[in-house]
Formats: structure tokens, C-alpha cells, sequence
């Protein structure tokens, strides 16, 4: 973080009971298990929380405990947490593939009111940022509107409201917002270690069968779906009439669900993201399935690349 960054002025620190609590884990670490025996899935695992550990000092953080695959930290204010869970993810994404396998994480967190009492953190606060985290999927990071709220205008920019949720042991619905750390710019200058975005003059290529599309700063969207008026028509029965679409924002493509049965995406290299009413920045090169996953049927899909 840079040394000009300060605190928010409306936040305080852990020991005038209000603080930024985030909880980190690494997704699918069952699988890794399985995949590739103990000892590697523990090393892999150990290197993401080390990396995780780093993040957190960072931006003037602390590692409260760490349970499993998991750690719980405290942070003096919003930006700071969001900075941190913003390099967490960057880190992980950046550690080489092990057999094949690429790690993940999931982040969640919120600010609040909590106790402090001997070295450890409690409260509804505490409860709200872990389920947070239980929301995220791998690659997300998840907190609430009141959180976003608490950040300074810069960083409260780079986040977008998912929904009212339902969320256990609450008695309202709760504001969730999702921290988009591979989308700014701003960002990325703000903290070196964040995601490098493409260039402006970045182009997408959108291959389906014998149709190619090109998305640049003039052709700025494609709709995908079984409707015949879809830029790329779709035949699988799974597939709604208006599936995705994809748009450029700026100097970036996104991917937007807006289906019945869900949107999948195979990353080059990595494991399949599922997006249900959710939006995905897209990078590199991959596939994108329609209604099921790649498991289920590889005949039907869209091939997607970035090009400079």
C-alpha cells in the first residue's frame, strides 16, 4: 500500500471496537487433497496462506488465527481490507501451476463494531464477514454495502452491488457487494502488486462453429443465446433465448449472465468458474458453455481470446 494512503476518517481501530474483519480460504482444497495426495496439497496450501499472511501485514493488518485452510484477520479500516483482500487474490493467481492445478481463493469481509479479548475477535461482525466469505466463490471477494460505504470514494469505485441476501442468523436481507479487483485501473496504480488489465486497444475474438466476432472500441457487445435476433445463436436446449451477453467496459470485456441455468467458463489452465445472474471479467483465452459445464457436454461453446 502507499505510504500517502491513510485510514478512512469514518472507521477506527480494533481497539475502539470497530474494525474491518476478513476471512480468506483457499477453494477447493478438498480436491487438491484428493488430486495430489497430502504432502503436495499441504504444501500448496501453506504457500497460498503464507502469501495471504504477507498481503495482510502489508496494509496494516492481522493474522488473528488460522483454522485449516483459512485465516481470520483484522484490518483498522475498509481500504485497507479491501487492499489486502484485492492482493490476496493477486497473489494466489500468480503462483505457478502444480500438475495442472491452479489455486483459488475465496474472501469475504466487513466492518463493524467487535471485542477484542485476548488476542482474538468476536461479535456480529466477526459472523457477518464469514458469511461473506461463504458467499464468494473462488477468484471473489465479497462484503457488504455497509462495508463499501465505509471506503474512501477511489476504492468504494471499484466495487459493484450483487444483491439483497438472505444470509444465516440474520433477521433482514443483507446488502451484498463484490470488490472487483481485476477491473481498475485506478487500483492497479494504487497498490503495485494488483492485476496488470489489458491495454486499451485491446481486442476479443469470439469463435462459435464457423462464426467469428471481433469486440473492440467501436463493436462493444455481443448477445448469446438461442433467440434468433443473438449475435451468436445458440442450439443447445439448455441454453435460454437471451443467455450472456458480453460487453467492453472501458479497456475490458465482461462477461454478463443472464439465465436460467447458468453460464460456465473454462479459463486456459484453470478450473471452470460457474456464473449464475453474475458478471466475469474475461483474460487470456478460454471457452464459455452455456447451461451445464464442460463435463457434462464439450459439443456446444463459445471460444473466447484476448488479443493486444
Amino acid at each position: 500500500m502507499p505510504e500517502s494512503h491513510s485510514p478512512s476518517p469514518q472507521t477506527t481501530a480494533v481497539g475502539q471496537n470497530l474494525a474491518a474483519v476478513l476471512f480468506a480460504d483457499i477453494s477447493g482444497s478438498t480436491t487438491l487433497y484428493e488430486t495430489l495426495g497430502d504432502a503436495l496439497a499441504k504444501q500448496l496450501i501453506d504457500e497460498c496462506l503464507r502469501d495471504m499472511r504477507a498481503a495482510t501485514e502489508r496494509h496494516g493488518g492481522r493474522v488473528v488465527k488460522t483454522i485449516g485452510d483459512e485465516l481470520m484477520c483484522v484490518f483498522p479500516d475498509a481500504d485497507r481490507v479491501a487492499f489486502a483482500a484485492s492482493e490476496m487474490q493477486q497473489a494466489v493467481m500468480d503462483l505457478p501451476l502444480v500438475s495442472g492445478v491452479r489455486r483459488a481463493i475465496r474472501v469475504g469481509f466487513h466492518v463493524g463494531p467487535v471485542i477484542e479479548a485476548e488476542g482474538d475477535v468476536f461479535g456480529d461482525t466477526v459472523n457477518t464477514a464469514a458469511r461473506m466469505a461463504g458467499l464468494a466463490k473462488g477468484q471473489q471477494i465479497y462484503t457488504t454495502l455497509a462495508a463499501v460505504q465505509l471506503m474512501s470514494p477511489l476504492v468504494r469505485s471499484m466495487t459493484r452491488r450483487i444483491a439483497s441476501l438472505a444470509v444465516r442468523g440474520k433477521g433482514e436481507e443483507i446488502e451484498v457487494c463484490e470488490v472487483l479487483w481485476q477491473a481498475s485501473d485506478d487500483l492497479t496504480m494504487a497498490t503495485a502488486s494488483m492485476i496488470q488489465v489489458p491495454v486499451a486497444e485491446a481486442t476479443l475474438e469470439l469463435v462459435h462453429g464457423a462464426k467469428r466476432m471481433v469486440l473492440d472500441a467501436e463493436n462493444v457487445r455481443a448477445v448469446i443465446g438461442r433467440d434468433a435476433s443473438c449475435h451468436m445463436v445458440l442450439a443447445d436446449r439448455k441454453a435460454s433465448r437471451v443467455h450472456a451477453r458480453i460487453e467492453r467496459r472501458r479497456d475490458k470485456y465482461v462477461l454478463v449472465d443472464q439465465s436460467t441455468n447458468g453460464t460456465f467458463v473454462d479459463f486456459e489452465h484453470e478450473s471452470e468458474i460457474e456464473l449464475r445472474r453474475e458478471e466475469l471479467i474475461l483474460r487470456g483465452a478460454g471457452k464459455i458453455y452455456f447451461g451445464h459445464g464442460m463435463a457434462e457436454s464439450d459439443e456446444e461453446f463459445v471460444e473466447f481470446r484476448l488479443l493486444s
